[in-house]
């Protein structure tokens, strides 16, 4: 598989239905669910002879771990694996000793997986506090002024909303100099956009896999920086998190792998292996560039005062305004066969997310319906 036709023929929906929705969740290759397939026969009935559930599924587990770190620019031990973003992010909150009076700073663009974890320590008596921003670029000002005594910063690197990136960087190296740790949702990032966690210098990570790297719910994976993974304590802990588990007392594992907890299906993890070869054989400049290519005409299509992103876009994610949001996307669907999706924020705002199985008869369809229906 090495074009992006090559993908486009290997998912099945679209046969009948032009899907534009990768943001929220992408459908997975047909090789991808195979592996998971394959994957959970040889743990359930093979691996019970030899070498055993157990061995099989910790086998996989390193195997795994190494494909997503060299995938992110990691070391192997800053790689945990998770069952999604949010789940990565609340591994991280609940590892942190809070007390009232600490302070967690987010932007105004995060995903409710960077707001409710924060809403809950403020039940703690803790103070969370929300810089602003405008079409999805951050107020670096106002930034530098709310993290001056925060604890923990939690950012988006690609927003959810409006498709732009975030100086990460340099957001991270303010934190830092403020003495606050940064988590990062990156969760939009992986499987259009070339990754190496280092350059942002963040000390946490959370991404997953059902997105744009075209993997299967449940495949979730969280970097830690090793230098400061020892800072946290994670507030649950299994037989996967100690490095013996029937010692009196336990000790933590050394580096991410002390967050993962205990059981979990193995084939999520197969898949997102076989993702990352996918991605890889296509390759990611390839992706990109049809990636731009998709977006750049839509927004040349898009009316003017219509479109919320960039016009010179930053990724597959563009944001535009119409009339009624809702019977937007369901006349969209109903009408040209086209998934699309409508934002909680900005108002009235439909997002399509274009990836590498897109094309652009896809988008001169979704300008075509949008004509009929939606401005």
């Amino acid at each position: 598989m090495t074009t992006p036709a090559d993908v486009r023929d290997a998912v099945p929906v679209f046969d009948e239905t032009r899907y534009l929705n990768t943001g929220a969740s992408g459908p997975s290759p047909r090789p991808i669910v195979e592996r998971a397939q394959e994957t959970i026969e040889a743990h359930e009935w093979e691996s019970a002879a030899d070498p055993g559930p157990y061995p099989y599924a910790f086998g996989l587990f390193e195997d795994v771990r190494a494909d997503v770190a060299a995938f992110i620019g990691a070391e192997r031990d800053e790689v945990a694996l998770t069952q999604s973003t949010t789940d990565g992010i609340n591994r991280i909150a609940c590892a942190m000793e809070w007390e009232p009076g600490d302070v967690v700073v987010r932007t105004d663009l995060e995903h409710p997986a960077g707001v409710l974890p924060w809403q809950r320590l403020e039940r703690r008596g803790c103070e969370v506090r929300v810089v602003p921003t405008t079409d999805g670029r951050i107020d670096r000002d106002a930034y530098r002024e709310v993290v001056a005594d925060a604890k923990l910063v939690c950012l988006s690197a690609l927003t959810w909303n409006y498709g732009t990136h975030l100086p990460v960087a340099e957001l991270v190296a303010d934190a830092h100099d403020a003495g606050a740790r940064v988590l990062v949702d990156a969760v939009q990032v992986p499987g259009q956009c070339r990754l190496d966690v280092h350059e942002w210098g963040a000390d946490a990570v959370a991404m997953a896999s059902h997105k744009w790297m075209l993997g299967l719910w449940g495949g979730g994976f969280l970097y830690v920086d090793d230098d400061v993974v020892e800072d946290f304590h994670p507030g649950q802990i299994g037989y996967r998190s100690v490095a013996e588990s029937s010692a009196e007392e336990y000790e933590l594992k050394d580096g991410a792998p002390r967050f993962e907890i205990g059981t979990t299906n193995p084939a999520p993890y197969a898949a997102l292996s076989e993702s990352i070869d996918l991605l890889e054989s296509v390759g990611l400049g390839t992706i990109e560039s049809h990636i731009d290519d998709l977006a750049t005409r839509f927004v040349e299509g898009v009316p003017e005062g219509r479109l919320v992103s960039p016009r010179d876009p930053e990724s597959g994610l563009v944001t535009v305004t119409v009339d009624d949001p809702e019977s937007t996307v369901e006349r969209l669907q109903e009408e040209y066969g086209i998934v699309v999706r409508s934002l909680p924020d900005p108002e009235n705002a439909v997002r399509a997310s274009l990836h590498v199985y897109n094309t652009i008869d896809d988008v001169e369809r979704l300008l075509e319906g949008l004509g009929e229906v939606g401005w």
